[in-house]
C-alpha cells in the first residue's frame, strides 16, 4: 500500500525565520514557505528530495537524534568550511570526538552539529 507513496520526513523548530537564515545563510541551502500554511516550510536537499520544517514555537522540544546527515566526500574540509561560516561542532566522549569535533573510532568520519532550534545535523564522509 506505501510502497509507492512519496514519503517524506519533517521535524520541528521554535523559530521558523531563525531556522530559515541557518539553513539559507550559512549551510547554503534552499528553503521555501509552504502558502497554504503558516509556520511551515520545505528544506530542499539534492537530488530533488525535500524535509517537511514546521514551527511548534515554545512547545518544540530538540531532537535527541540527528534529524539530517549530510553525506560530504571530504569531512575535515566540510568541518573546516562550516566552522569558519559560524556553526559550533559537538563534542561527545561516547562515541568520541576530536577537538574538532570529529568521530574517527570506527565507520565513516561524522561531525555533528545544531540548527538554532537545537536539532542535530551531521556532516558525514561518503564513500
Amino acid at each position: 500500500m506505501l510502497s509507492d507513496s512519496a514519503a517524506f520526513s519533517g521535524f520541528s523548530v521554535d523559530d521558523l525565520d531563525a531556522a530559515r537564515a541557518f539553513y539559507e545563510g550559512v549551510l547554503g541551502l534552499r528553503t521555501s514557505p509552504e502558502p497554504e500554511m503558516r509556520g511551515i516550510m520545505h528544506l530542499h536537499l539534492a537530488g530533488g528530495r525535500d524535509v517537511l520544517v514546521y514551527a511548534k514555537g515554545a512547545d518544540h522540544t530538540p531532537a535527541s537524534y540527528t534529524v539530517l546527515n549530510f553525506p560530504v566526500p571530504d569531512v575535515d574540509a566540510a568541518v573546516a568550511e562550516l566552522t569558519a561560516r559560524g556553526v559550533r561542532f559537538e563534542q561527545y566522549d561516547d562515541p568520541p570526538t576530536d577537538e574538532n569535533g570529529v568521530m574517527r573510532a570506527g565507520g565513516p568520519l561524522i561531525a555533528w552539529f545544531t540548527d538554532p532550534a537545537g536539532n542535530v545535523f551531521s556532516v558525514i564522509e561518503e564513500g
